[in-house]
């Protein structure tokens, strides 16, 4: 029996339909993010983490999130849709650190492999992951029904990390 494609290919040597199933489908990467920035009171896009600084995930999602089924319902078009939507790539691989630890891309990057409860490891089923408590389902407020400016207001408390 041979490996699974995600054990024998780095994430650069795949294919698109293998770069998409390595997606679990947990929906974390449409939460809203911030970085604790104590030096400006400006919030600012960024491709960079500096020393010190940490990563604040929110319960607040996009509005073109399908929050039941953790599924972007204009997936196709949603960088056109949402500028700032980042779509995780091959080539902004690198940068990844906007990603929650948990993320399947994040995992297999840093040489961590897919969790128990990812849906390639469970039939293709999200099952395993939505009751383990690692996708959005259920945890999230839209967009368009809060401030963003309150947003620290939002801080996600449930699991991000790693569970296994």
């Amino acid at each position: 029996m041979t490996n699974p494609f995600w054990e024998t290919k780095t994430l650069e040597e795949m294919n698109d339909a293998e770069w998409e199933a390595v997606c679990d489908g947990c929906a974390k990467c449409c939460l809203h993010k911030f970085i604790d920035d104590d030096s400006s009171d400006d919030a600012q896009p960024t491709d960079v983490l500096y020393e010190g600084e940490q990563v604040h995930y929110t319960s607040i999602v996009c509005t073109l999130l399908n929050t039941k089924r953790c599924e972007c319902s204009q997936y196709e078009k949603r960088t056109e849709l949402v500028p700032d939507c980042v779509k995780l790539t091959k080539e902004n691989l690198k940068d990844i650190f906007f990603m929650p630890p948990s993320c399947s891309y994040r995992r297999l990057y840093e040489g961590r492999g897919l969790p128990a409860w990812h849906p390639l490891l469970n039939k293709g089923k999200k099952s395993a992951m939505h009751s383990k408590g690692m996708s959005v389902r259920g945890k999230t407020v839209d967009e368009a029904d809060v401030s963003l400016e309150d947003a620290e207001d939002y801080i996600a408390l449930w699991p991000l990390e790693d569970i296994d």
